[in-house]
C-alpha cells in the first residue's frame, strides 16, 4: 500500500485497524494493550494510538509498533490525542464510561 492512498484508521477492541475507504477492505490490524477504547490520530506516515494509559506509535503502512510509552505515573485511563474533534472526544468519554459501568457490573 502506498501512503498516497487514502486510509481510515480506527480504534476498536484493543486494536488499531487500517481500512481502505474505496471498498471497506481491511489493510492491516495491530493489537495493542487490552483496553475498552483505543484513540487514534494519523499524522504523515505514522499513527499514534492511546490504549489503557499507554501511547503507541505505529507505522502507517504496515501497522508495526515503532515505539510505546507507558506514561508512567499517569494511570491507566483514556489517552486523548490532539487533533481529535469535540465529537470524537465526547464519543471517547461515553465509551470509557460505558466500559467502566460494564466492568463494575461484571465484577458484582
Amino acid at each position: 500500500m502506498s501512503m498516497r492512498e487514502k486510509v481510515i484508521f480506527i480504534g476498536i477492541g484493543s486494536h488499531v485497524v487500517a481500512i481502505r475507504p474505496s471498498d471497506g477492505q481491511e489493510i492491516w490490524r495491530q493489537k495493542l494493550k487490552m483496553s475498552a477504547f483505543v484513540t487514534v490520530h494519523a499524522e504523515g506516515d505514522v499513527v499514534y494510538a492511546g490504549a489503557g494509559g499507554e501511547l503507541f506509535c505505529l507505522d502507517g503502512t504496515t501497522g508495526a509498533i515503532r515505539w510505546r510509552n507507558k506514561l508512567k505515573g499517569l494511570g491507566s485511563g483514556l489517552v486523548s490525542l490532539s487533533g481529535a474533534s469535540g465529537v470524537e472526544a465526547a464519543a471517547a468519554m461515553v465509551a470509557a464510561q460505558t466500559a467502566a459501568i460494564a466492568s463494575t457490573a461484571a465484577a458484582s
